[in-house]
């Protein structure tokens, strides 16, 4: 397999993580079934499509950094995010689909590169997240700057106020070159309040260790669509969604992570109980708008699809 054909077969893994997740009747988001004003399931099926040239271009410098042909830190993680935002934004109307998932997902296709293939295409996933630890390590500030570009392209809602190095402060991308603050330090500022940097700054614990066995231990013996909205359910009830928190507090949070574990409990999709407690659920939370929509759940649902798409799994 040469390096091209590598990259290929990662970003079409990645772009197919997308797909599956969104179209998992998921509680409080988009799906096939539902859909949130100005923002329906075709914009996150564009949005995949969209973001296809760069998983292949990060996947393609993991591969010249284990050649030893690109050192890890000019591969530019915060330049390939920008990259796909512009094309995400440029391919759909429903506005930011799929910003999060890009950020969780670019340094996973950099590391997928950089980690041996193995004959049917599999990967060690223990070394995947070494390289994946060393990718978002070797950040630069202009990663950082790039970055700061991308949620300006974006528009995400729910930033809420930043204690420091605020992405909605113009001065903020100045102060990032002078002070040569890295990507990985910037996200370290925030992962106390965002999981997708407290992923980014932790090795990925909540993909790897939670979100992932849980996924492939549901798709053992229950459907696709069963054993993505339990995972989701799984992770929401053990990590207070970070966008919900940002948009309308801790508390909130808290009560939706609760309301989910019971979900859970009832026996989500396989009882008729727990099919109730989460229509019921998922009733409660598009009641106020997409304030509590957990759309950091979804992103990291998406990064437990992926590397189980890079493990193998096809629909």
């Amino acid at each position: 397999m040469t390096n091209c054909e590598k990259a290929q077969h990662i970003s079409k893994c990645l772009q197919l993580a997308i797909m599956l997740e969104v179209s998992a009747q998921k509680p409080g988001n988009v799906s096939f079934t539902s859909s949130f004003e100005g923002t329906r399931v075709e914009h996150f099926l564009a949005s995949a499509v969209a973001a296809g040239p760069t998983f292949q271009e990060a996947a393609y410098r993991g591969t010249s950094v284990a050649e030893k042909r690109l050192e890890v830190g000019e591969v530019g993680l915060g330049e390939l995010i920008k990259t796909c935002a512009v094309d995400v934004n440029g391919w759909q109307r429903g506005g930011n689909t799929i910003l999060g998932t890009v950020m969780l997902f670019v340094p996973i296709a950099v590391a997928a590169g950089m980690t041996p293939t193995k004959e049917d295409y599999g990967l060690d996933f223990s070394l995947l997240r070494k390289n994946t630890d060393l990718a978002v390590k070797s950040t630069t500030a202009w990663d950082s700057v790039h970055l700061y570009e991308a949620v300006d392209i974006a528009s995400p809602s729910g930033l809420g106020d930043a204690p420091d190095l605020d992405v909605t402060d113009p001065a903020s991308k100045e102060r990032l070159l002078k002070e040569n603050v890295s990507l990985f330090e910037v996200f370290k500022i925030a992962s106390e309040y965002d999981d997708i940097c407290y992923e980014w700054v932790n090795s990925y614990p909540i993909t790897f260790d939670l979100a992932y066995p849980y996924l492939m231990k549901q798709l053992e013996s229950k459907p696709l669509n069963t054993a993505v909205v339990h995972t989701f359910l799984k992770i929401l009830s053990e990590r207070p969604d970070t966008f919900i928190a940002r948009k309308v507090g801790k508390e909130k949070a808290r009560e939706v992570s609760l309301d989910a574990k019971g979900v859970l409990e009832l026996g989500g999709l396989e009882t008729a109980k727990g099919k109730k407690s989460l229509a019921e659920f998922d009733k409660k939370l598009r009641s106020s708008g997409n304030s509590c929509n957990p759309g950091t759940t979804a992103d990291l649902t998406a990064a437990a699809l992926a590397l189980c798409t890079l493990s193998g799994y096809r629909p």
